[in-house]
């Protein structure tokens, strides 16, 4: 097997990605972090459907894709929590580093799924791109206002911590990918209400303003989490 194929460099794409999402983070430029993050996201779905479209399978491509999401869905959003974490000035100086407490969980996460032989049409824990997706929203969440005002980081640290344990936990969670052959509600009836709730999510949001509509991501997660748990 090559070294250097098509889905191979899409992955190295999400890596990219994920280096350019942490740079930014530490920066401060939360904006362009968060952006590169979703980027990060949109290879790693292109990757494997690239890889299955050529036909092209192998450990050096399963390999790369969980070193790029250790980076783009474990370092990069541990420094968004960083970020969060630093906004509440802790009086502990050290306090706001415990968040990369998730991105040794996220590479845990990784390397389970790579030898659990259950996780092909969905996953067992939360997704790592899920976890980052989710951060992206609690970024943006504790911007508002009157959303800082009423949470504080201890908070925040105790939500990464339970995003630790829902990486690695044993919750059964679906995918969006559909078995051919089984398109009907009654056998997709979780992924068509997540499907059709985010849309209105994203549509309300919109309507009440950037920062709503940037942190709806967040409720977005917490819905996929509940009918996960639901169905």
């Amino acid at each position: 097997m090559k070294l250097i194929n098509l889905p191979n460099i899409v992955t190295c794409c999400n890596l990219f990605c994920g280096c350019l999402a942490i740079y930014f983070g530490l920066h401060g430029q939360i904006g362009l972090a968060s952006l590169f993050i979703l980027g990060g996201a949109v290879f790693d779905f292109f990757d494997g459907l690239t890889a299955r479209a050529m036909h092209i399978s192998g450990p050096i491509g399963k390999e790369l894709d969980s070193l790029a999401d250790v980076v783009s869905f474990g370092l990069a959003p541990s420094v968004l929590c960083l970020h969060i974490l630093n906004t509440y000035q802790p009086s502990f100086e050290w306090f706001p580093l415990l968040a990369f407490i998730m991105a040794a969980f996220s590479a845990l996460r990784l390397a389970k799924f790579n030898i659990d032989e259950r996780q092909t049409l969905s996953f067992i824990g939360l997704p790592t791109p899920a976890n980052a997706i989710f951060w992206i929203g609690l970024t943006y969440l504790n911007e508002i206002p009157a959303v800082h005002t009423a949470f504080n980081g201890t908070i925040y640290f105790l939500l990464m911590l339970i995003c630790c344990f829902l990486l690695i936990c044993e919750l059964p969670m679906f995918s969006l990918k559909v078995k051919p052959g089984h398109n009907s509600f009654g056998e997709n009836k979780a992924r068509y209400i997540l499907i059709a709730s985010t849309v209105v999510i994203l549509l309300v949001s919109a309507l009440l303003g950037f920062q709503y509509f940037a942190a709806s991501p967040a409720l977005i997660i917490l819905l996929y989490l509940l009918l996960s748990i639901l169905f």
